[in-house]
Parts: structure tokens; sequence; C-alpha cells
């Protein structure tokens, strides 16, 4: 079953266009993240959802109901806030209850929905509290229960952890993912962090300037992004993009040049000709010291880097260098290595990792791909 429809979904503020034909579907039971950087229109989307903000133009469906112009409260979502929205003077039991006292639910009822996420959250020891005697973590899990009362048919989720510490966060998303497997609800959440969106998602929505550049899995994202947006904003350190000619043809098979004399080769397309410049991609982890012997062609693409900062972190070591003619060039290496600052490094690709872009930042397909 289809849990949510957005059909060319739109939002203008004063004639400027911020979301701009939005089609997605997610089906029930799906934990969907959003996630861009700031001012993609990745929230704008989310308070669309929750009826927060008025379509421009479009449709929201929601199970087998349209609900584009359903007012907020009879569209049966939750959301979940940045801000975690409390009521400082009510206690938990009193800030998980208040929704439903307001819609006048029987009294047994509430007591027991209250009783039921108290439980699920861990909260059952901190229902006399007011919010000032609970950490950021408690508020942001009495947030969280405040929906769950409501049994919703979607939650919505707006950066709900962009307040927390890191350690936090990490367990956090520990406690969404257990919720999202527990209850088994629609979750749609918005982030710019992409570690959240890598770890809590079933597809990732990748939103680039209020339009959806590419949804899929994160691994699908990661090994094959359709463009250069979604392959420079997924993974970190941030990809290497390098400007790259083809030098020869093989057959199948064409011989790239990188600026400062760095050469690979790929099966691509056939339409890619001697002369044709294109944008090879290659992620930081997917460079090594030593030389291997896989790839087209039996050999790795050398890289000869002026080397201008290392951090060590004991599991690995990200070097920041520069690649002559190339530019900034980023590699994270797995294990401890001791590199002079400044000096020379030389580092191996494995041709077969490169990602290929063409002059209009599309994913050129290849082999692998």
């Amino acid at each position: 079953m289809t849990a949510l429809v957005l059909a060319g979904l739109s939002k203008s503020y004063d004639g400027t266009d911020t979301i701009r034909g939005i089609d997605l579907e997610i089906e029930d039971g799906e934990f969907v993240v959003l996630v861009g950087s700031s001012g993609c229109g990745k929230s704008t989307v989310l308070r669309m959802i929750a009826g927060l903000e008025e379509v421009s133009a479009g449709t929201i469906r929601i199970g087998d109901r349209e609900v584009t112009h359903v007012p907020a409260a009879a569209r049966g979502v939750a959301m979940v806030f940045q801000s975690y929205a409390l009521y400082p003077h009510m206690t938990v039991r009193e800030n998980l209850s208040f929704g439903l006292r307001n819609m006048r639910v029987p009294r047994a009822r509430i007591a027991e929905q209250v009783a039921e996420a108290a439980a699920i959250l861990e909260l059952d020891t901190l229902l006399d509290r007011l919010p000032n005697q609970l950490s950021g973590g408690q508020r942001q899990r009495v947030a969280i229960g405040r929906a769950i009362v409501r049994d919703p048919t979607i939650f919505l989720f707006d950066e709900p952890l962009s307040n927390l510490d890191a350690d936090l966060r990490v367990r956090m998303r520990h406690e969404l993912a257990r919720l999202h497997k527990r209850l088994g609800s629609t979750m749609i959440y918005v982030t710019h962090d992409q570690v959240e969106a890598m770890t809590l998602a079933d597809r990732l929505v990748v939103m680039d300037a209020g339009t959806i550049s590419q949804v899929g899995t994160p691994l699908e994202l990661y090994e094959r992004p359709a463009n250069i947006f979604t392959a420079g904003f997924i993974g970190s350190p941030r990809i290497n993009l390098l400007d790259a000619v083809v030098v020869e043809r093989r057959g199948g098979e064409a011989l790239f040049e990188v600026a400062g004399g760095a050469r690979f080769a790929r099966t691509c397309a056939e339409e890619l000709g001697v002369g044709d410049r294109v944008t090879a991609g290659l992620r930081p982890e997917h460079v090594r010291i030593d030389r291997g012997q896989t790839g087209p062609d039996g050999g790795d693409m050398a890289l000869t880097l002026d080397v201008e900062a290392v951090e060590a972190l004991g599991h690995s070591t990200f070097v920041y260098a520069q690649l002559n003619g190339a530019g900034e060039f980023r590699a994270k290496l797995d294990g401890h290595h001791t590199i002079p600052v400044p000096g020379t490094l030389t580092l191996h690709a494995d041709p077969a990792r490169i990602l290929l872009f063409d002059a209009t930042g599309q994913a050129i397909p290849t082999l692998r791909q």
C-alpha cells in the first residue's frame, strides 16, 4: 500500500518558486529521509505534507485520501520538531496527553496510550517531571512520545536531533531505528546530516534547489549517483571531482587523462570520443598507498600529490593535498600512516571505482554501473 503520494508539488513565495514539481511515492512502513543542503526546500516539503504550509500547485495523497487542502489536524500525521516544542509548565505526562485531551479522547484511553508510549521510549520514571528537569535526549523522547500517542498514519521528523551533542545524536539515531522497527510506521525524516540519512533511511531523497536530484537506497546513491550533485553531497569526506579528457579509444574501452597527467582506462559508452571532456569522480576512501593489479588495463591510476595537511585518527588517516593541475585532493586511508607535511605522496586508485560525468553533470554509464 502507498502511504504518501506527492504529484507535481510546488510552492511559491511572492512569485519565487522554492519547490518545483516534486513527484514522490512513499510506501507504507518505509523510513524515507529527505536530505540536502540548507535552503534546498526539504523542510518546506515536510511542512506541506503536514498541512503547515499551503500548496501552490500539485496534490498530496495520504493513503486513499487527497489531503492537499485538508487542515493539519485532520490529516492523521504527527510532526516532531527540532525545538521539541514542549510546554514548560506541564509535566511529561501532561505533555504526552495534551493533544489527546484536546481531541476529547476518553480518560481511560488517554492513560493507556500515554503508558504505552512511555514504555516504548523508557519514560516511565519521568512522567511527573517538568521539561527543565530533563536532559536534551529525554526531552526529545517526550516530543517523539507526543507523536506516538496520536497513533498517526505518518510520522514527520524535522531535524529532530540537531540540538543534541554528538554522542547523544548517535544514541538517539539508534533509538529512532528501533522505534521504526517496533512500530512499523511510515516515517519521513528531514536532515542535512548525511550520517543520519545514510544510517536511518530505507530510501534517500536528495534535494537540490527545490527539486529532487535522485531517489534511491543509501548504497545506490553512494555507488551509482545519477549526477554530480548527488555524488558531491553523498559521502564524507567529499568526493574528488577531476577534469578529464578522452585521449584514446580501444574498442569499448576509453583511455582518460586527468589534469596533471594521470591516466586510467574504463569501459564506457561508444558515443564518447577522443577529445571529449568529462568529470571523473573519485571518493577519498577509494585510494590507497599500495599499488594493486585490478582494473581495465591491468593497473591502477597513480596520483602524485603535494601534501598540505594530515589528520591521523588511528583507525584512518585523512590527507589534504594538491594534485598538480587539478587542484585540491582529499584522501582517506585505512589505518595509521606516517606522512611528511609538506611532502610528496603517490596514491593509487582502481579505475573501476572512478565515476564519470558528462558536460551536463549527468552520470555516464560504465561497465561497473
